[in-house]
């Protein structure tokens, strides 16, 4: 073999091996971009939204088509994540220099904010345009609300300005069930109105206890969150006092009919123990502390909107059960 032809296969070789790693190489930025854009929707935040929209969806009576429900599902979704790029555009500028968020895409460089804010528009229109063609108007207009209301409401106006911002920026996160219920019932309705009020509810302590662990990151933007405008010892007693109510809302599926002694039970408990990080709080506060009481938090509110579905799951059986017998 002539060393000319040795020397043609040898870099031919070399070309094949450097396309092979210059296409693997494209790959891996491709897989990294839909990384960084997957972040970019909150996808922690997207998970407690679906749940929620799932649940209002389930415990809504009358029936809807599972491919429409899933659709319903996905729109939720899609408006969560489009709210949240949006969220991410606006806030570049303080999330860079906040431990908390500064990995975030756009704060962390890798997104551009007017990506993230053409991306957040684009999939808010969609995500409503769907709902209200396959869905429903009233489904699609309460999606729409949402969005609006987070991005507009508490984003853009509150978030900078008054220590209330979680309170009233709190209603964003709380209509998912109601969307959920609306895709079925095709409308609204007290049932509904208390699954909003429990998150509504809920949001504060939840919130307000990552706040305190916190505190110096929000300070140093110039966030007022309460520990940083009234003290830590103000905001555990507001803690405490939002805990108290939020036991109280709880109980009211079964003041209603929407549930029963299981569901009555698991939120006694639930409560009781929510109830404790908060007297925990007050008796000696520290930031490990809050943070325990953020990560239950978490826990808390799935374990309750869980135990009302299998609290539905299980009614339904027996009157399955009473159908047959009688």
């Amino acid at each position: 073999m002539s060393a000319g032809h040795v020397n043609s296969k040898v870099f031919g070789v070399m070309a094949v091996n450097a396309e092979q790693m210059r296409d693997g190489a494209a790959g891996a930025l491709a897989t990294s971009e839909l990384a960084d854009f997957w972040q970019l929707m909150k996808p922690n935040v997207m998970k407690l939204v679906v749940f929620t929209g799932f649940v209002g969806l389930f415990l809504a009576p009358g029936s809807i088509h599972p491919l429409l429900g899933l659709t319903a599902i996905l729109c939720m979704a899609a408006g969560s994540g489009a709210a949240a790029a949006i969220n991410n555009w606006f806030d570049a500028d303080i999330d860079q220099r906040m431990v908390r968020t500064r990995g975030r895409p756009t704060a962390a460089g890798r997104i551009a904010p007017a990506e993230a804010l053409g991306f957040g528009v684009t999939l808010s229109l969609i995500s409503i345009l769907l709902m209200g063609l396959a869905v429903g108007y009233v489904a699609a207009a309460l999606l729409a609300l949402t969005i609006g209301f987070y991005v507009f409401i508490y984003t853009m106006w509150l978030k900078r300005r008054t220590p209330q911002n979680i309170v009233i920026g709190g209603a964003a996160g709380a209509f998912p069930p109601m969307i959920g219920w609306a895709a079925v019932t095709g409308g609204v309705s007290i049932e509904s109105a208390i699954l909003f009020l429990i998150i509504f509810f809920w949001t504060p302590p939840h919130f307000w206890a990552l706040a305190i662990y916190r505190t110096k990151d929000y300070a140093r933007v110039g966030v007022p969150m309460l520990p940083c405008v009234a003290g830590e010892r103000a905001t555990i007693v507001q803690i405490a006092l939002y805990t108290a109510l939020l036991v109280i809302l709880s109980l009211l599926p079964v003041a209603v009919g929407m549930a029963s002694a299981i569901y009555a039970l698991t939120a006694i408990g639930l409560g009781g123990v929510f109830s404790y990080y908060a007297w925990s709080l007050m008796r000696k506060s520290s930031p490990i502390m809050a943070l325990r009481m953020f990560k239950f938090s978490i826990i808390y509110l799935f374990a309750l909107f869980g135990a009302l579905v299998l609290d539905h799951m299980l009614a339904e059986q027996q009157m399955m059960v009473l159908g047959w017998l009688l």
